[in-house]
């Protein structure tokens, strides 16, 4: 009689390997090796492409001589800040620096003040043609900038506003003003409208209720509206070459036009410029950064 001898199947280790556990263990959306390292390639290479303008306009600022852009490999044996000191000693550039922040700065608060109270009566109140009234400030954003010149340079000549400040503040505006409108009306389209009834039940006014409760909850918003008001100004020529006459009122913009003649451009110059005028937009930029993503992202989920 044989018997037979039944040979139980060791256990399986109940330990996963390294690997397993690690695939079984991510989660939803995240990446592996393979991922990381082809987001990070890309935006590498999206960096790389954005800063290889502004690398190349400070290389090309170096070269002491106007034809120099013709031949930059000649550019490394003879480096100089030689145009960085010609602009700022032998050029009006601080005054287009006074000029600039003047018509940028006062064009932003402006813009911004009026273009939230806009937004926000559009937002909240229902008066007669409130609809049209937003499409109004749109079509104005219809008309390109040859037509609007004579009509705004003669109800300036008639304020006596023209070569001053204060006339190509308001000239700005009425560009800047309809888009942040919209947008800022849309942004607070996205704050509940309990908090404006929290803010009547606690005795304020709708002016109160606007500047104490609903603007600290715009921060975003408000700082897109105030950068695009901000560039607006800053780098417009058309404008700003007409309706300023006087030398030492010309913003960056015109006044980089100088170096422009007609039969000989200063390109050296106009290089060093660039770069110091980017300066003051890089600042401006950095204050209101943290708020730009979330204001144009919130701006546009209603409308």
């Amino acid at each position: 009689m044989s018997t037979t001898t039944l040979k139980t199947p060791a256990p399986a280790d109940p330990t996963p390997t390294p690997t397993a556990a690690a695939r079984r263990s991510r989660g939803r959306g995240e990446r592996g090796l393979a991922g990381s390292l082809t987001s990070h390639a890309v935006l590498i290479m999206a960096s790389l492409v954005a800063l290889f303008p502004i690398a190349w306009l400070v290389f090309l600022s170096l070269g002491p001589d106007k034809d120099d852009y013709l031949h930059p490999g000649r550019i490394p044996g003879k480096m100089t800040f030689d145009n960085y000191a010609f602009v700022l000693q032998k050029t009006a550039f601080f005054d287009w620096l006074v000029s600039t922040l003047v018509v940028s700065l006062g064009t932003t608060v402006i813009g911004v003040l009026i273009s939230a109270t806009t937004g926000y009566a559009v937002s909240r109140m229902r008066f007669p043609g409130y609809r049209k009234f937003m499409w109004v400030l749109l079509v104005t954003q219809m008309f390109p900038v040859a037509v609007l010149m004579v009509p705004m340079y003669e109800i300036l000549s008639e304020l006596q506003l023209i070569d001053s400040y204060l006339g190509l503040i308001l000239v700005y505006c009425s560009t800047a003003v309809p888009y942040c409108a919209w947008l800022l009306k849309g942004y607070f389209d996205t704050i509940p409208f309990e908090i404006d009834e929290a803010g009547r039940v606690d005795g304020l006014t709708p002016f109160g209720t606007f500047a104490r409760l609903i603007l600290p909850l715009a921060k975003p918003g408000l700082a897109v509206a105030a950068f695009y008001s901000f560039i607006t100004a800053f780098g417009e020529v058309a404008f700003a070459s007409t309706f300023m006459l006087s030398d030492t009122k010309y913003t960056f913009a015109v006044g980089l036009q100088s170096f422009v003649s007609e039969h000989d451009a200063q390109q050296n110059l106009m290089f060093a410029t660039a770069v110091l005028v980017a300066i003051p937009v890089s600042g401006f930029f950095y204050l209101v950064q943290k708020n730009l993503v979330t204001g144009l992202t919130a701006g546009g989920t209603k409308g």
